[in-house]
């Protein structure tokens, strides 16, 4: 059988600590847009009530 030397193993862990750092950076960036996103639809849901 096939065994996994522990250097190979070590990268592999690297690997998925690096995609998972990204991915949060990315989730964390959007989430500044989305939450302005959301602010402005309130504000124009808002507005729109207001003027009927």
């Amino acid at each position: 059988m096939f065994r996994r030397s522990s250097m190979t193993r070590a990268q592999s862990m690297i690997e998925y600590a690096v995609v998972a750092t990204v991915v949060a950076a990315a989730l964390g960036a959007m989430s500044t847009y989305i939450y302005r996103a959301v602010q402005a639809k309130q504000a124009d849901i808002l507005e729109y009530s207001r003027t009927d």
